[in-house]
């Protein structure tokens, strides 16, 4: 609390709060005038609110004090009038709003988060239509075409690039924690030396990449999509830090930890898989070690960076249950290592993939409801083309009208989840109930786990298919639901009338 004279504005008393805050001596505040501790910026309103509110309290907010040392406060001050011995005085009293504004800041992260959260789940389904469409007409064709034939490589260049546009929609996703990760064991080794191709596209010929893969790994429970993403996010952040060229290092190692490192306080004693990505860069202040991998922060100019991509890798490795331990000083250099707990399972042998000539097909009678047109063309399309009878249907409305005129069995519901007026799961609802023995196949850009918490979800029976889906996946799908009760249908035993 500070008093000043109400005609000189001379301070005339201070507290011991407001000495041990501001650094004066009872003195020191004594011998000064109010200018000389208010910031110029702030001095015409505080003294002009001082002086027209003289009777009644007045609360001026965001009031920059100046501390002895030189530095500035921000604080909200309550003014009031009274009488000090026996003249008009008025009785300050300042409130630090550092927290306040601490608080603040966290809410407008808290909002930026949502805010692409709510992007990233608003885009996911008409971007997981495109790459549906584009993924699958692409696997169609290539399908079709001879070994030899020199369109092949192009096909094959866009099936690449709607599998990394596929990616990236997984990595929005992730942000707006709608994408869950789907672990299981692999060898890390495998996974980082797979990455080496890209890697060295993606960082550019001036700097040189060296992969140092440990011998003998234990396996690591993650899922295999997310630790490529982390690799590749942190060899970006690598590449920006050496724009004169330098060298990037990926290791892998295990390690039994006995004790905890010293440059870690979350590393647990325990068994690991550790990968360390080392580069020559110019390295981290502690100041930016410690924001490293809050959502947004971002050490790039503007328009080069989202300061998501470090926040991205910080989750992924907290939900495969790792931890990241950063080394760097400034011109130095910077190392990170994640650790992620082995696992004892062996990983079983990949036979060969005969997914291209080995597509299920059948005779039943399918419902397919999806509001795209594209991709109800592309769904019809394939199905028929391997031996169903398809009705389709763009709406609803349409899907109950239809199944209410079709006179023959219908056995399989295949329908997007989230459609104008009402959802897939509501429409299966009605369906089941004047046709309970249909089976039902989900589809949404989002993931099940996403639909699940929203509130729809599968029932015992029910299967999922999240965008962007092959041919391959979605038929094998089809034919695991169509004989789920263990009697599967020969494509020509049933009749389509029947």
């Amino acid at each position: 609390m500070l008093i000043v004279d109400a005609n000189s504005l001379r301070f005339e008393e201070a507290n011991q709060a407001a000495i041990s805050a501001y650094g004066y001596s009872r003195e020191e505040f004594l011998g000064m005038h109010l200018a000389d501790i208010v910031a110029a910026g702030d001095g015409r309103r505080v003294f002009t609110s001082i002086r027209e509110d003289a009777v009644d309290p007045s609360h001026l907010h965001g009031v920059h004090f100046i501390l002895k040392d030189g530095k500035t406060a921000e604080v909200d001050i309550l003014v009031q009038g009274i009488r000090h011995n026996g003249k008009d005085a008025f009785l300050i009293t300042p409130q630090d709003c550092t927290r306040r504004k601490q608080l603040e800041e966290q809410l407008r992260q808290a909002q930026k988060m949502e805010a692409v959260g709510l992007l990233a789940g608003g885009i996911a389904h008409d971007f997981n239509n495109l790459l549906t469409i584009i993924n699958g007409y692409s696997q169609m064709v290539l399908a079709s075409l001879p070994v030899n034939d020199e369109n092949r490589a192009a096909i094959e260049q866009i099936m690449k690039a709607g599998e990394r546009a596929a990616d990236l929609t997984r990595q929005l996703l992730s942000f707006s924690r709608r994408q869950v990760a789907r672990p299981k064991v692999i060898d890390l080794n495998e996974v980082v030396t797979g990455t080496a191709v890209m890697l060295r596209r993606l960082i550019g010929e001036h700097i040189e990449l060296r992969i140092v893969a440990g011998p003998g790994l234990a396996k690591i429970h993650a899922d295999p999509g997310q630790i490529e993403q982390v690799v590749m996010n942190l060899a970006v952040n690598s590449r920006d830090a050496m724009p004169n060229g330098g060298t990037l290092i990926l290791e892998t190692h295990q390690l039994d930890v006995e004790e905890i490192p010293e440059s870690s306080t979350t590393v647990k004693p325990g068994r690991y898989v550790v990968l360390a990505v080392t580069d020559s860069g110019t390295g981290m202040s502690a100041q930016t070690r410690a924001h490293l991998f809050e959502p947004f922060f971002t050490t790039k100019a503007h328009g080069q960076g989202t300061g998501l991509g470090l926040s991205t890798v910080h989750s992924i490795v907290k939900q495969s249950g790792g931890e990241i331990v950063v080394q760097s000083e400034e011109g130095r250099g910077t190392c990170l290592k994640i650790y992620f707990p082995s696992v004892g399972e062996e990983l079983s042998p990949a036979g060969p993939d005969n997914s291209a000539n080995q597509l299920p097909s059948g005779s039943e009678t399918i419902l397919l409801v999806e509001d795209d047109e594209a991709v109800r063309k592309f769904l019809s399309q394939m199905l028929e083309k391997h031996g169903y009878r398809v009705l389709v249907a763009a709406n609803v409305r349409e899907a109950l009208s239809m199944a209410e005129g079709h006179a023959g069995p219908i056995h399989l519901l295949i329908t997007d989840m989230v459609m104008p007026r009402m959802s897939g799961d509501r429409l299966a609802e009605q369906l089941k109930s004047s046709r309970p023995g249909v089976r039902v196949l989900y589809m949404s850009g989002h993931t099940e786990n996403a639909l699940l918490q929203a509130g729809g979800g599968l029932r015992e029976g029910d299967g999922f298919l999240q965008k962007p889906f092959n041919p391959p996946s979605l038929l094998r799908k089809v034919r695991d639901l169509l004989d789920a009760d263990g009697k599967p249908s020969h494509p020509k035993a049933e009749s389509h009338g029947a």
